[in-house]
């Protein structure tokens, strides 16, 4: 009767003195990184919540203008008094860069108030990559779902202003680019509000300071003597950032390129600034 015996010169098998297989060594790549700060992003409860409201904002105040529209001007809520139907289907745009341009905040900002920051930047000691990640994962997020906020209650409100003076459709000259730099900039807005987070390392500085950038520097030309006021007022993010999706130029405001080029340049300012601050600065 035969026996079977281990081979001694296996390795791995029970019984011997060989050491096991070792792993290969962990490596840090930049689509790793991506893919990690995506699946972060997505186990936020916080993200489902704000991206919601950001998205009911835009269709729900759109359509609500477009159905109170008078041209007689006594229409209610948000964009109802505008001139034509993107100021109409964008009035809700005000209240959705606040939630976009916060959760932005909270992507970056909320690791420094938890402290999970010290984890990940463990994992990636270059520190560089996780910011860059975070963008670029925001920013793509927020961009498709602005610009599907768009187009919907654009096209929601048709019914509403059909027959008025205003109405407008797809085909008509520079709908599609108003619609689209609306997702553009709230798109842009989401990567400030990331930058800022990581900057300010606090979730309400970074939103104060969120708040202040957008909507409380459009008041400064107002204090400021002479014409001063109205040569730096075209330049503020706020308003740079309005004139993107305008459909008609107005007086004293930059083309929608220009805007375009103004607020990339405040949003890059701030990636350069949070940049610097994470090289140079414990977690």
């Amino acid at each position: 009767m035969s026996t079977l015996t281990a081979d001694p010169a296996t390795p791995g098998t029970p019984g011997t003195s060989s050491s096991p297989r070792p792993r290969p060594p962990y490596k840090v790549t930049g689509t790793r990184v991506l893919r990690a700060e995506w699946a972060k992003f997505w186990s936020l409860r916080s993200t489902w919540i704000t991206l919601g409201l950001a998205l009911l904002f835009l269709v729900a105040f759109g359509l609500l203008a477009a159905a109170n529209y008078s041209p007689t001007g006594t229409g209610r809520g948000p964009g109802a008094d505008a001139k034509d139907a993107i100021g109409i289907a964008l009035g809700g745009s005000g209240f959705a860069q606040l939630a976009i341009g916060v959760l932005g905040v909270l992507v970056a900002g909320g690791e420094y108030s938890t402290g999970m920051v010290r984890s990940t930047l463990a994992a990636v000691p270059r520190r560089l990559p996780v910011l860059w990640s975070k963008a670029a994962v925001y920013g793509a997020v927020a961009l498709v779902v602005a610009t599907f906020g768009a187009f919907a209650s654009f096209l929601a409100g048709e019914h509403s202003l059909s027959g008025q003076a205003i109405a407008l459709n797809l085909s008509s000259a520079g709908v599609l680019r108003s619609l689209l730099g609306a997702g553009v900039y709230l798109g842009l807005v989401g990567v400030f509000g990331v930058a800022l987070g990581a900057l300010v390392r606090s979730v309400a500085g970074g939103i104060g300071t969120l708040v202040a950038s957008l909507m409380l520097l459009n008041l400064l030309p107002s204090l400021l003597p002479g014409n001063l006021g109205n040569d730096i007022s075209p330049y503020l993010p706020g308003n740079a950032g309005g004139s993107i999706f305008a459909l008609h130029q107005a007086s004293n405001t930059l083309s929608p390129g220009a805007g375009l080029a103004v607020f990339a340049g405040w949003v890059a300012l701030a990636l350069a600034g949070a940049a610097w601050r994470l090289k140079r600065s414990d977690a």
